[in-house]
């Protein structure tokens, strides 16, 4: 069974978010950075080389595998930012259409810019993925 490759990590996570080359998208990833801390409460961690998280919780899945990932965080990838809204996108359609220019995965929010959508919005959708992985993993 191959092994997780996300895993937390020591490294720091304002030197990675200093490294991005782009102002702008450096300016937004500190942007995120305070909004995460602020909604979680807990302090930011890298995941592998490019994930700033936040909390964790352990998963098991039927084939055996299991391992560690964070609840919540966001990734600032080249294209994109990458949102890891892990409660997925089935009950917030509504929060969806109010956002702004976006596009979804499984778990993840990809967003260009922060400029162009709603923060308000944002943080209430991680907020309640945030707030549903905390409950339901600490039990």
């Amino acid at each position: 069974m191959t092994e997780n490759k996300t895993k937390a990590n020591n490294k720091s996570v304002v030197a990675f978010l200093d490294s991005i080359e782009d102002a702008e998208r450096r300016r937004e990833a500190h942007i995120l950075l305070e909004l995460f801390k602020n909604i979680t409460h807990e302090p930011p961690i890298m995941w592998g080389e490019s994930i700033v998280g936040f909390g964790s919780f352990h998963y098991k899945y039927d084939s055996g595998r299991e391992g560690d990932m964070c609840i919540t965080g966001f990734s600032p990838r080249k294209a994109n930012f990458s949102i890891y809204i892990m409660s997925g996108f089935s009950n917030n359609q509504e929060l969806l259409e109010q956002l702004g220019p976006h596009k979804t995965g499984k778990a993840c929010l990809y967003i260009k810019r922060l400029s162009n959508i709603d923060m308000d919005v944002l943080s209430e959708m991680i907020r309640s993925s945030y707030l549903h992985y905390k409950n339901k993993h600490s039990q």
